[in-house]
């Protein structure tokens, strides 16, 4: 009988060192952005009961984990402030002893390298929880701009190196360029939260900033999750308003939309990894039915894979472990 002929995928399959040598996509830890949780207080590092693992930590205990980080070999931290106290329009945000505030300040001090994006958004800052100035029961768009570039500008007097609005107002970008420009800070980078859909995947994140919101939800700011063409739609405005990156948000329920926004714009691309997807693993893993290395290792490659440069993720410091 004839040979038949067909092709030999396995050769390159054969031994651990041939699959890593033909890999095609990798991960390292400069690749990895760890998002903290900042408490008012002392001595406080609370564990957040929805995401293990994961921490609310107080400024004076800040220096000792950012050293943690930075010995990882991760480079970039992004902060989220819990204040103590609230208002209707989140005054915590933009003030300049605001926590993110703070909390900048001190990494800086104690560990200049060490890249500080600041999220800038007014809903752990707001009694209500929105992302914005609320009239009538509605989130008004322009007059929630105003203040988000006030936020904006004392980040970056602050010292923060990136800038990351998160709150899906429109021209939201165009008018925190333009703040920052005028504010002296033409060089401060803005990290745009392009595509951010309205997700499910964000609730152990609400009990970890305390910013649930009071009444309604975020349907009319955020993405419709059916939408797709809408992203792109989305990630064009904040391009042509100065963005210099972009961020999709949530990530693993949109690998389709991190590749057409990685097809269609040469940005660099940020994934969020958030905090339903971190936590769905986590409590897969504490029960024993899944293995948290492998399982992880595979989905931050998915996300690295459909083409984004960067993961935001909660697994930061046990990836960057684990590859080391």
């Amino acid at each position: 009988m004839d040979q038949i002929q067909f092709k030999r995928h396995r050769r390159l399959r054969k031994s651990a060192a041939l699959r890593e040598m033909v890999r095609e996509t990798h991960i390292h830890p400069e690749d990895l952005i760890y998002p903290l949780f900042i408490v008012e207080g002392e001595n406080t590092r609370k564990e957040i009961s929805s995401m293990p693992g994961a921490f609310q930590i107080s400024l004076d205990l800040l220096k000792e984990e950012i050293a943690e980080i930075s010995e990882l070999g991760i480079k970039a931290v992004i902060l989220f402030g819990v204040p103590d106290e609230k208002d209707d329009c989140g005054t915590g945000a933009y003030i300049d002893e605001g926590i993110v505030q703070k909390a900048t300040r001190v990494i800086k001090e104690t560990t200049p390298e060490m890249l500080v994006i600041a999220d800038t958004c007014l809903c752990e800052y707001t009694d209500h929880g929105h992302c914005g100035v609320i009239e009538e029961g509605y989130v008004q768009n322009d007059a929630s701009l105003e203040l988000l570039v006030k936020t904006a500008v004392s980040q970056a007097k602050a010292g923060a190196d990136i800038i990351a609005p998160s709150n899906m107002m429109d021209g939201f970008v165009a008018a925190i360029r333009k703040g920052l420009d005028e504010a002296g800070f033409q060089e401060i980078p803005i990290m745009s939260y392009a595509v951010k859909y309205s997700s499910a995947f964000y609730g152990p994140f609400r009990e970890a900033a305390n910013s649930a919101p009071q009444f309604g939800d975020r349907k009319t700011y955020q993405m419709d999750p059916a939408n797709r063409v809408e992203a792109l739609r989305e990630a064009q405005s904040d391009m042509e308003e100065g963005a210099d990156m972009l961020i999709v948000k949530p990530a693993l329920s949109y690998l389709d939309i991190i590749r057409d926004v990685r097809n269609e714009f040469n940005a660099p691309l940020i994934a969020y990894n958030v905090s339903g997807e971190y936590s769905l693993i986590k409590a897969a893993a504490l029960n024993g039915w899944v293995d948290e290395k492998a399982i992880v290792m595979e989905m931050l490659t998915s996300i690295k894979r459909a083409g984004a440069d960067m993961i935001i993720t909660y697994f930061a410091k046990d990836m960057a472990k684990w590859l080391k």
